[in-house]
């Protein structure tokens, strides 16, 4: 089974939320510091504005290292 690249995004964004979060969340035992939160800012803003461009650098980045745009369906 290989990934897609709207799968990729979708894990990515997804990580990158999640760590963001806890290190930008004062209760999160992993906590640096609330400066964090601006990433999952961005992300979540970029996912929108995705939405209706169809922009996102993240595709562009993984086409161009070969990742196949959808899976063939059975």
């Amino acid at each position: 089974m290989s990934l897609t690249v709207n799968q990729f995004v979708r894990i990515f964004a997804g990580a990158f939320v999640l760590i963001s979060l806890a290190l930008g969340v004062e209760g999160s035992p992993f906590f640096v510091s609330h400066n964090f939160l601006w990433f999952t800012a961005f992300v979540g803003a970029n996912l929108f504005q995705s939405g209706f461009t169809r922009f996102c650098p993240l595709e562009n980045i993984l086409r161009k290292c070969g990742v196949k745009d959808s899976a063939g369906c059975a």
